[in-house]
């Protein structure tokens, strides 16, 4: 059994869900409600209504938009 570490976006989810008490599905089901946005723009969003940090809200929006663009 190996010990692989979770590396990019998805290594910041425990530190989310600790921080701001919320699983990282219901972070993921906000940002799919604005499809017609972009990437910087949900990250602003996320910042200004949801109180999330930068680093935060940009690792939640790369990966919640990279598995709907099927990367």
């Amino acid at each position: 059994m190996t010990d692989a570490k979770v590396k990019g976006p998805a290594s910041y989810f425990p530190s989310i869900e600790k921080t701001y008490g919320k699983p990282i599905a219901h972070w993921k089901d906000l940002i799919r409600q604005h499809p017609d946005k972009k990437h910087m723009e949900i990250v602003a969003w996320l910042k200004a209504e949801h109180g999330l940090g930068h680093g935060h809200a940009n690792a939640l929006v790369a990966h919640t938009l990279a598995e709907q663009n099927g990367i």
